[in-house]
C-alpha cells in the first residue's frame, strides 16, 4: 500500500501582502511564493493556502450605518485579489499548475471551490489556494480554513501569526504574558485565547484536526513543522 502524503493547510493573513502603507506589495506575493515552492520542494507535502485580505479590507473595518453584509462581501472580495497575486508569483516562479479556487463564481479568475476537484488537485501535487472565505458574510477566513481543513482531509493546520505561538496575554502588550507550547482546543476555547476566532477553534476540535500556531516570519521553518517539530510555536489539539 503507498504511504499517504502529507497534507496541510496554510492560512495567510492579507497583511503579509502588504508593506508600509500600500495596500498590495507586488514583491510580498513574490517573497511568499518563493517560499512555498521551497517548502513543497523540501516536505513534498501536499499544500492549500487560505488567503486573508486585511491588506485591503476587512468588514469589520466599515462604519456602523454601512450594512454589515455588504461590508463582509468587500472583504470577500479583498481575499480574491490576494489570491490572484499569490497564483500569479507562484506561476512565474515555476509552480506552474497552481490553482485558486473561490468560494463563489468568478469563471474568468478562478475555478470554483468544490471538495472534490479541491481534493483532486492536491493528490496530482497542485498547490491550492482557497479565496472568499466561505462565501457567507460573519465567517471568518479563519472559519474558511477550519472547514477546508476538514474538507480536504489535511492532517494540520498551520496559522501563520504576527507572534511566535499562543500566549496567555498578548506579548506585544505585556512582557510577562507565558507561552503555551501546547494547549487543548477547550482550554483554548475556555481561555478564549484569540489567535483564532472561536467558531474556528470549536470546528477544528470537531474534525480533530490540530492547529499550528507560529510566527510569519518562520514561514520557511514549515518543514520541520511537516515533520512533527512544534518547538518554534504552539500546537492545538
Amino acid at each position: 500500500m503507498p504511504i499517504r502524503k502529507v497534507r496541510v493547510i496554510l492560512k495567510l493573513s492579507g497583511e503579509l501582502f502588504g508593506e508600509n502603507g500600500n495596500h498590495i506589495d507586488f514583491e510580498k506575493y513574490d517573497i511568499v511564493a518563493k517560499k512555498l515552492i521551497s517548502i513543497k520542494n523540501k516536505s513534498n507535502a501536499q499544500i492549500a493556502v487560505v488567503v486573508g485580505g486585511g491588506n485591503i479590507f476587512r468588514g469589520r473595518q466599515a462604519n456602523s450605518e454601512v450594512d454589515h453584509v455588504q461590508a463582509d462581501m468587500m472583504g470577500m472580495l479583498a481575499t480574491v485579489i490576494n489570491g490572484v497575486g499569490l497564483r500569479e508569483a507562484l506561476t512565474r516562479n515555476g509552480d506552474t499548475d497552481a490553482r485558486l479556487m473561490t468560494a463563489f463564481n468568478l469563471p474568468e479568475m478562478a475555478e470554483p471551490y468544490i471538495i472534490n476537484k479541491g481534493l483532486h488537485h492536491l493528490s496530482s501535487g497542485r498547490t491550492v489556494i482557497i479565496a472568499g472565505g466561505l462565501g457567507r458574510p460573519n465567517f471568518s477566513t479563519d472559519s474558511a480554513v477550519a472547514q477546508c481543513a476538514n474538507e480536504l482531509q489535511c492532517q494540520v493546520v498551520l496559522k501563520a501569526s504576527t507572534v511566535d505561538g499562543i500566549y496567555d496575554m498578548d506579548p506585544r502588550k505585556h512582557p510577562e504574558a507565558i507561552k503555551y507550547k501546547e494547549i487543548s482546543y477547550v482550554d483554548a476555547l475556555n481561555k478564549r485565547l484569540a489567535v483564532m476566532d472561536m467558531t474556528a477553534f470549536a470546528m477544528c476540535m470537531g474534525s480533530k484536526i490540530p492547529i499550528f500556531v507560529f510566527d510569519i516570519k518562520d514561514l520557511a521553518r514549515i518543514p520541520e513543522a511537516i515533520g512533527g517539530d512544534y518547538s518554534f510555536g504552539t500546537i492545538v489539539r
